[in-house]
């Protein structure tokens, strides 16, 4: 019972891939993924410029666009991709051949409608397209742009991911759509909460006071209510630079790289650079519990 599908992509051959271990470092990709419980958050926005972040700190990143029908991340880059993931589960494609490397030191997987066809794939055909999927494992990071809301589709893949980076505002109505997320995963018994590792980042905030409010607030409410431990990833102030790169579809980390969003998106990355899971199972795991081919 699976619903859709993140990965990376890189231009690693598959030999490469398997001397390399996975990621560049010899461990396996991290899987990140960014979700939000409202559209309009700025979860794309921040899922590319954390991208960019972790490539300035040396790691082989892929972002991965799991917006069923919408293609955001495309956008925001000003790129229009030919292929897309639906190519590669007809078999026209390879993951390899979508994959797209821009100037900003980051590649994207075009996610588009493929998504969608796989709960309707028999499993001999979801073990090919996983097997294609894994090819890319050599990435450090895979960040994965889920869809807003709470779908089971989102759901699956924050419960799949090594971290779940939720994006909240300050406003009312999207702290009550991100606390909505929250209350789903805890209350339903398929997920693990225990191991999840949920952060918060509170986007255009005024100040950090005001960052730091909601954060407790939530924090408090996730713990008292639903005995489930959310951790307070940072903040990313409001700033003009964010909305005058969106118009000209560039990150604001690269038009603008002392802009304070760029400045709190770093300090995001490097923190959670320095906060490493555990213990990761890899894209390939991740492909497994998404897919429910773990299960018997």
């Amino acid at each position: 019972m699976m619903r859709q599908v993140r990965e990376d992509s890189q231009e690693f051959s598959d030999e490469d891939a398997a001397a390399a271990g996975y990621g560049s470092g010899g461990g396996k990709a991290r899987i990140i993924t960014v979700t939000s419980g409202k559209g309009g958050v700025g979860k794309t926005n921040l899922s590319i410029n954390m991208a960019i972040g972790f490539s300035r700190i040396g790691k082989k990143v892929v972002v991965m666009d799991a917006d069923l029908g919408l293609a955001n991340v495309n956008v925001m880059l000003n790129i229009v991709p030919k292929y897309n993931l639906f190519h590669v589960i007809r078999k026209e494609k390879t993951i390899k051949e979508i994959t797209l490397e821009t100037e900003f030191g980051i590649s994207i997987v075009p996610g588009a409608s493929g998504f969608a066809q796989i709960a309707n794939m028999r499993e001999d055909q979801r073990r090919g397209f996983i097997e294609e999927l894994d090819t890319l494992s050599s990435a450090d990071i895979i960040i994965i742009d889920t869809s807003a809301g709470v779908s089971s589709n989102v759901l699956d893949f924050i419960a799949a991911a090594d971290d779940a980076v939720i994006i909240t505002t300050p406003e009312p109505t999207s702290i009550t759509d991100a606390y909505g997320i929250i209350k789903i995963l805890a209350s339903d018994s398929e997920y693990d909460t225990l191991n999840m590792g949920l952060k918060l980042v509170v986007n255009r905030a005024r100040n950090a006071s005001v960052a730091k409010e909601v954060s407790d607030r939530m924090i408090r409410i996730a713990g008292q209510f639903l005995n489930l431990k959310l951790d307070y990833l940072g903040f990313v102030y409001d700033d003009p630079a964010v909305s005058q790169a969106v118009l000209r579809q560039r990150p604001f980390m690269v038009m603008d790289p002392k802009c304070k969003a760029g400045i709190c998106v770093q300090h995001l990355v490097e923190r959670m650079d320095k906060n490493k899971p555990l213990e990761s199972a890899g894209f390939s795991g991740m492909l497994k519990r998404l897919f429910g081919l773990n299960r018997k």
